[in-house]
């Protein structure tokens, strides 16, 4: 069966049933290959707080920005400090976090917009992806949702927004990306107690005395659904960060000396 993400063979994987739905819609997610990086973030790494060089990164994403036709001062990403807050992407914010993490929006793990040549990006190295796209009022947007912001349930906050910004919630489509899958994301019982127990059980399966292995993906989409939104508009890739080794840098997997994927969403003008 084709997974939800589409690769090109050479970097990118792409959510095309959405671009089908929507011709200028951009919205993806990096792979590790088809940059200019080297070391522990060959090739491909498009984040600016770990140890590459800033000009591979920096080309690395000027890259992206050609093939996606939107260029790089038109980036927008929020700060990632594994929290809730969403903020709603205006044409003023365009730069944020482009060529700077110090630039990026403060606080911020969710960006939504309708704005047209704005891409809306969010960085990975096993947390999860959160795209979403109304296709009757056009918003778009995207989280970055690690154990934490999941438990803080990210998801319903970005359910809530779009909610709030006149969309119906039986036409909001969500799409979880590539992260680390629960077979090798083992917890312990701080983040297990972290959980509600009403989902604790469909997402939670003991491995040994205190520990457990999580399934982040389908704990999102628990929350989702107990959100409004409708299960059958929820695709869930088969890619996993971590297994995946050829695709995606892990933070886990590679001890913490690692790149970052981008997960992007964007109209193109």
């Amino acid at each position: 069966m084709q997974d939800v993400f589409e690769y090109d063979g050479k970097q990118l994987l792409y959510i095309k049933k959405w671009m089908n739905i929507d011709s200028n819609l951009k919205v993806g997610f990096t792979s590790r290959n088809g940059g200019t990086s080297k070391g522990y973030f060959s090739t491909n790494n498009f984040g600016l707080h770990v140890s590459d060089s800033y000009d591979n990164a920096i080309e690395n994403r000027n890259k992206l920005a050609k093939i996606l036709h939107i260029s790089l001062e038109q980036w927008v990403s929020g700060e990632q400090v594994h929290h809730n807050s969403i903020h709603i992407v205006e044409s003023t914010d365009v730069g944020r976090g482009a060529r700077s993490v110090e630039s990026s929006l403060k606080g911020i793990d969710g960006l939504i917009t309708r704005e047209t040549a704005i891409l809306c990006t969010a960085f990975f190295a096993d947390c999860v992806p959160l795209f979403f796209f109304d296709p009757v009022t056009k918003y778009i947007g995207i989280a970055h949702a690690g154990w934490k912001g999941t438990v803080g349930r990210i998801a319903e906050e970005m359910t809530n927004k779009f909610l709030e910004l006149g969309c119906n919630k039986n036409d909001v489509l969500v799409t979880i990306g590539p992260c680390i899958s629960c077979e090798y994301y083992e917890v312990d019982e701080y983040v297990k107690n972290r959980i509600p127990q009403e989902l604790a059980d469909r997402v939670l399966t003991s491995v040994s005395d205190g520990h457990y292995l999580l399934d982040l993906k389908q704990l999102n989409v628990e929350i989702l659904v107990q959100s409004g939104i409708f299960r059958s508009n929820i695709d869930i890739t088969n890619y996993c960060t971590f297994r995946d080794e050829n695709l995606f840098f892990s933070h886990r997997r590679d001890n913490g000396k690692t790149g970052r994927m981008l997960g992007f969403i964007g109209y193109s003008g």
